[in-house]
């Protein structure tokens, strides 16, 4: 999606129905300063402001991720469009916060690794043994459950057994057996036990 013209847009139709950016902030319950960031293609209205937005811009949704007033022999074909452009944007969003998580999950190990090393390279105390590894493994655990919710919440779980593709709830994540991003977990549609695979497709 163009956020540029669709910012124009949101500027466009404000003004087509008079109102200053402060009168819309005030209307939707949010400050002109997020206003004003749509209407210079800073970012886009959160989804839960979409319905009341295009209300009282009289326009429909479609409309306003078209960037234009959409004609009605259009209007199938710009949905459809509009509808691709979205699940194209989420999978490069879960690619990134994927990527993120292993980037995060190589960065913590090197300390671990430097650890190991200097404790089997060195003749240090047991107790300044295990307090280098303690020290050293303590930001991978700190940060384990936010890399965990990133895995969650990116992406889709194919159930082996009938195929379904689901979003599972974050304590199924955390506490699946796993080899990778495959788990093994319950299938919410069979109900079914399966290593189910990371998938970023909903195809």
């Amino acid at each position: 999606m163009d956020q540029i013209k669709i910012g124009k847009f949101i500027a466009e139709r404000r003004k087509a129905v008079e109102l200053t950016q402060m009168q819309l902030a005030e209307k939707l319950n949010i400050t002109d300063r997020a206003v004003s960031k749509w209407e210079t293609g800073k970012s886009m209205p959160d989804s839960s402001l979409m319905l009341a937005l295009c209300d009282i811009l009289r326009i429909t949704v479609n409309d306003l991720l078209c960037g234009k007033v959409v004609e009605m022999e259009n209007f199938n074909k710009e949905m459809e469009n509009n509808l691709l452009e979205a699940v194209k944007e989420k999978e490069e969003s879960d690619k990134r916060l994927l990527f993120l998580e292993i980037t995060v999950g190589l960065v913590l190990l090197i300390p671990l690794a430097v650890s190991a090393l200097i404790v089997s390279l060195t003749e240090l105390e047991e107790w300044l043994q295990v307090l280098l590894v303690l020290t050293s493994l303590a930001p991978l655990l700190i940060a384990t459950p936010f890399m965990i919710r990133i895995e969650q919440k990116a992406g889709y779980y194919r159930c082996k057994v009938c195929g379904h593709l689901h979003v599972p709830r974050y304590e199924s994540v955390f506490f699946a057996m796993h080899f990778g991003r495959t788990r093994y977990m319950r299938c919410p549609k069979c109900g079914k036990m399966s290593w189910q695979k990371k998938t970023l497709r909903k195809d």
